[in-house]
């Protein structure tokens, strides 16, 4: 029994309150100091490659109350406290945790935003705080790397006001500058935040804590603020019936050796034991199957054996385990799960149908295909699409599979010729698919940079399109004879013309306004620009123009404004569609050619 006292003892400790642990999630951009941030906290060295890289739970690392005060030093009085500790959601390379949902909120009660205060905020950062406001999150923001601050002068593991004091003007003025700038981001970003220790109300107010991972300055208050947040406005939230059934979210699908395909779980709620019968959300609907292990990570020092976990016989919220069971193959990431215990099967089928329900996307019956790593992450894609008002085809979790190609190809439109893959894999059949069925493909771990890139896609395609129909089109020109430059009198006569306003292109017919009718005149058939061939001239230029069919004295004259004759349906495409690609003075010429149309009828070309 010895390898679960410790876990026993975390339980116990909650028992008698039965207030269970607050879960923190750590966010922030990549490189940010995110693994630095918790490997310090638990005392671990993962950065420096060593093999104890393991934490106790599965996917979270279990901080006791004593081990927080013992870090916080004076800042944490144990006394002061019910709650056992803190549980941090651990997932490396995992950032979309942050979408991950117990119970249609998020399955972190608290969160920590590592952001690089040298390097200010990063797409994923401002991704975590949009996440963050849509789920209502208290968080707080660890401003990390304070110690490469030029001229900073470290004391390891002390509070922040009392390192800051013993440093030079010089430095914290440096420091004070790049906290200010992500005070200033908070607020850009709708956030009202300052230095925690000014904060009064942090139900109002991000508090910004200036940390050291490496030094562990600042850590003290971290922990100081996150105990006393939870404390404070969560102690209803960790109120949970210890013996009850547990409800967990599922981290991560995975397979391991001898064991099959098995469930990481943060277990937020309840009690969970070997033999329980669970429901957990499937792809197909839920799961029913009965856990056949619990099990933990061994303990830092034994990692290198063969044996890579204990067996547990229970485990009690909040914590992180792996469990082995039948039948889960189908089971998906971010999908709640439920031990059944003394209830109706059927209720607790329902309650995770519910569950299920209410991430479901709406779909049309024309749009994109989305694929994302969980449940949570496609909640937070379809939000996004909405907004950016992208129609879904078909959403679903899981790597991308030839089956996803073919329902994309099957699109009208070519932009919806696409799939979007958030934090996914291409399976190897798929990647031939997609070449042969001229499906495009984005793939981003940030969610809004994939929904930029595909509107990016979709503006060039539309700046093509419009471009091949402008090249097609014929375009609007209003040009005048120039006095004393008739070279040729007819067939075809050769004039000077000085262009008033639009595009002159060859091979177009000329008309000339008579009271409200236009005439035709005669039709473009070439233009010279000193002396050289060119199929078209712009507004301001003069050239030299041969027109087809009329001589000049009868049916043109020096002085006489002439203009390209525009057909209704060109006309109308010009007005309504492609006024926005059009140079100014084209526009102008468009605007008086309509005008003298609509004083003879006023429908014309609409």
């Amino acid at each position: 029994m010895s390898d679960t006292d410790s876990d026993a003892d975390a339980n116990s400790a909650a028992e008698p309150n039965t207030l269970r642990t607050p879960i923190v999630a750590v966010l922030g951009h990549v490189d940010h100091g995110k693994t630095t941030l918790l490997d310090k906290i638990r005392g671990s060295a993962v950065s420096e490659g060593e093999a104890g890289a393991i934490t106790q739970h599965i996917g979270a690392t279990a901080v006791p109350l004593e081990t927080v005060s013992e870090m916080a030093g004076s800042l944490v009085d144990p006394s002061d406290f019910d709650l056992p500790g803190l549980l941090f959601i651990d997932t490396p390379g995992h950032h979309s945790f942050t979408t991950l949902r117990s119970r249609g909120g998020a399955l972190a009660d608290i969160a920590i935003v590592v952001v690089d205060v040298n390097d200010g905020f990063q797409p994923q950062t401002i991704e975590a705080l949009d996440i963050l406001k849509r789920t209502g999150t208290p968080f707080v923001v660890a401003a990390n790397k304070i110690d490469t601050t030029p001229g900073w002068n470290p004391h390891e593991g002390a509070p922040i006001q009392q390192t800051y004091e013993k440093q030079s003007q010089n430095a914290s003025q440096r420091l004070d500058s790049n906290l200010y700038e992500i005070i200033g981001n908070l607020s850009d970003e709708g956030f009202s935040a300052d230095l925690y220790w000014r904060v009064q109300n942090f139900q109002k107010n991000v508090g910004v804590v200036p940390i050291s991972a490496i030094t562990s300055e600042g850590i003290p208050d971290l922990l100081a603020v996150l105990m006393g947040l939870s404390q404070r406005y969560m102690k209803e939230q960790m109120e949970i019936d210890v013996a009850g059934p547990g409800a967990g979210t599922v981290l991560e699908v995975k397979d391991e050796r001898g064991f099959g395909t098995t469930l990481d779980v943060v277990l937020y709620d309840g009690t969970i034991a070997e033999d329980d019968t669970v429901v957990v959300g499937g792809m197909d609907g839920p799961i029913v199957t009965d856990v056949r292990a619990l099990l933990q990570p061994r303990p830092n020092a034994e990692i290198r054996t063969e044996k890579r976990f204990n067996k547990v016989d229970s485990v009690t919220a909040a914590s992180g385990i792996k469990i082995a069971a039948p039948d889960l193959e189908l089971a998906m990431a971010g999908a709640p799960i439920r031990v059944v215990r003394d209830r109706e099967l059927d209720d607790v089928i329902a309650e995770v149908e519910a569950e299920l329900a209410e991430i479901e996307v709406d779909t049309e019956e024309e749009g994109v295909v989305v694929k994302a790593d969980t449940l949570g992450s496609l909640e937070a894609m379809a939000n996004a699409l909405k907004e950016a008002e992208v129609p879904v085809l078909r959403a679903e979790v899981g790597d991308i599979a030839p089956r996803d190609v073919a329902i994309a190809s099957t699109a009208r439109e070519d932009e919806h010729k696409v799939i979007l893959g958030f934090n996914v894999d291409v399976l190897p059949n798929a990647k031939k698919e997609l070449d042969e069925n001229d499906v495009r493909l984005f793939d981003d771990d940030v969610i809004y940079q994939l929904i930029e890139d595909y509107e990016e896609f979709v503006e060039e395609r539309k700046r093509a399109q419009q471009e091949t129909v402008l090249d097609k089109i014929v375009r609007p020109c209003r040009f005048r004879i120039l006095e004393d430059h008739v070279f040729r009198q007819s067939s075809p006569a050769v004039v000077g013309v000085e262009i008033l306003s639009g595009t002159l292109k060859n091979n177009t017919h000329i008309a000339k306004w008579e009271g409200n009718e236009p005439k035709r005149v005669g039709q473009l058939s070439g233009i010279q620009q000193q002396g050289e061939d060119v199929s078209k001239a712009r507004a301001g230029k003069r050239v030299s123009v041969a027109i087809d069919g009329p001589t000049v004295g009868r049916q043109i004259e020096e002085g006489d404004e002439l203009w390209v004759q525009l057909p209704e349906k060109h006309a109308k495409i010009l007005e309504q569609e492609l006024s926005d690609d059009i140079p100014a003075d084209e526009l102008e010429a468009l605007t008086g050619y309509l005008d003298k149309h609509r004083q003879r009828d006023p429908f014309w070309g609409k």
